[in-house]
């Protein structure tokens, strides 16, 4: 069984930062791309960030150049540093990883459980 568990969400105030992190555990043999989504109330889940196993990053243009997506291979994790943050930041962050089991030939996406993140004065 595979898992991921996240950590670091909270209550900030707006333009203040938090730092999400993911584990993942498990009998794993490999993790391509690693991400963070985002799901508010009322609204879809949306990606806010992925990273390859390379390093390669992509953002939403809503949190370019306030978020930094980052990854420990050797860890099997990812984390989120998120500055300047803006009430409409506000949302249920989800882990996500592209990870492919020991024994098995092909890989399956897994969702960490959320964590809550409030930006609020």
């Amino acid at each position: 069984q595979v898992q991921l568990v996240e950590s670091g969400g909270g209550l900030v105030q707006p333009g203040g930062s938090l730092r999400l992190s993911c584990a993942a555990s498990g009998l794993i043999a490999s993790i391509n791309a690693m991400g963070w989504y985002r799901q508010a109330p009322g609204k879809q889940r949306e990606l806010v960030a992925d990273i390859t196993s390379d390093g390669s990053t992509n953002y939403a243009d809503s949190v370019k150049g306030r978020f930094t997506i980052s990854r420990d291979n050797a860890k099997k994790t990812v984390s989120l540093q998120m500055n300047n943050l803006k009430p409409e930041d506000t949302a249920v962050y989800y882990c996500n990883a592209n990870i492919r089991r020991l024994l098995f030939n092909f890989a399956n996406t897994y969702w960490g459980q959320g964590t809550q993140v409030t930006v609020s004065s």
